[in-house]
C-alpha cells in the first residue's frame, strides 16, 4: 500500500503527531509513506506540542509546491491521501478544484483516479460554506472524518482521545490496524 499524509495549519497537531507515531511503527506494511506540510503546518506544531520532533519521522518528505512528488500524478499508483488535521481553507480550495499545491492536487489526483481522500476536518463550528465544501468532496468520492473523538474505549490521555480518531482515519484508508472495536473489550 502507498499513502500519502498531508498536515495542514489547522488546529489539532495532535492528530498528525498521533499518526506520524502510529505509521512509524508499523512502516514496514507499506511499499510508500510520504508526506507533504503546508506553509505554517510546522509553525502550528511547535506551538501547540512544543517540540520539532516533527524532523524525527522517518518518511520521505516533499515540498508544498513539489509537482513532481509521485502522488502529484495519478500514474504513481498512491492508494490513499490522508490529508490531518484539514484546514478549512485546504477543504475549500479541493472543493472548488483548485490545485496550486502539492496538498491540492494529490487530493484532486486521489479523487480523480477513486482512490481515498480522507479530509481529517478540524473547526468548530461550521459555516454553511464548510458544510457545502464537506457535501462537494463528498460527492465526489472523498470522505470526511471530523478530529471528533470518540469515548466509548475510555480514552485516559490525549493521546488516546486524539488516537480513537486517528485509527478511524487509518482505517477508512484501508489500513489495517488493531484497535478499539465497538462491542469488544479493551
Amino acid at each position: 500500500m502507498k499513502i500519502a499524509i498531508a498536515i495542514t495549519g489547522a488546529s489539532g497537531a495532535i492528530y498528525p503527531k498521533v499518526m506520524l507515531d502510529k505509521l512509524s511503527v508499523i512502516k514496514d506494511h507499506f511499499e510508500d509513506i510520504s508526506l507533504v506540510w503546508s506553509g505554517n503546518a510546522q509553525d502550528v506544531w511547535q506551538l501547540e506540542l512544543g517540540h520539532k520532533q516533527y524532523e524525527q519521522y522517518p518518511f520521505k518528505v516533499y515540498g508544498k509546491d513539489d509537482f513532481f512528488a509521485p502522488f502529484a500524478s495519478g500514474s504513481a499508483g498512491y492508494d490513499a491521501l490522508l490529508i490531518c488535521p484539514c484546514s478549512m481553507g485546504t477543504l475549500g480550495r479541493i472543493a472548488s478544484g483548485i490545485s496550486n499545491d502539492l496538498i491540492t492536487r494529490a487530493a484532486d489526483v486521489l479523487l480523480k483516479e477513486r482512490k481515498k481522500l480522507i479530509c481529517v476536518v478540524r473547526e468548530t463550528p461550521y459555516n454553511l460554506i464548510h458544510l457545502r465544501n464537506m457535501t462537494t468532496i463528498t460527492e465526489a468520492g472523498g470522505i470526511i472524518c471530523p478530529a471528533t473523538p470518540s469515548f466509548y474505549s475510555k480514552p485516559q490521555t490525549i493521546e488516546e482521545a486524539a488516537e480513537t480518531v486517528v485509527d478511524r482515519a487509518l482505517q477508512l484508508a484501508g489500513v489495517d490496524i488493531k484497535t478499539y472495536r465497538w462491542g469488544s473489550e479493551k
